[in-house]
C-alpha cells in the first residue's frame, strides 16, 4: 500500500474574470508540496475566455 505524501491537488481559478463579469471560469488542476508552500499558489496562465495571461490564485 502506497504511503500518501505531503502533494496534494489544488485548483487555480482565474482572479480577473471573476470580477469582470465575462461567462465561464477559466481553471487549472496542479500539485503543490504542503510543507514547502503553505500558503496558497498564484501563477500567471492562459484565460481562454478572455484570451490573454491572467493571474490565477488557488482556491479552496
Amino acid at each position: 500500500m502506497a504511503k500518501k505524501g505531503v502533494r496534494v491537488q489544488v485548483i487555480l481559478e482565474c482572479t480577473e474574470q471573476r470580477e469582470s463579469g465575462v461567462p465561464g471560469m477559466s481553471r487549472y488542476i496542479t500539485t503543490k508540496n504542503k510543507k514547502n508552500t503553505p500558503d496558497r499558489l498564484e501563477r500567471k496562465k492562459y484565460n481562454p475566455y478572455l484570451k490573454r495571461v491572467t493571474v490565477h490564485r488557488e482556491i479552496k
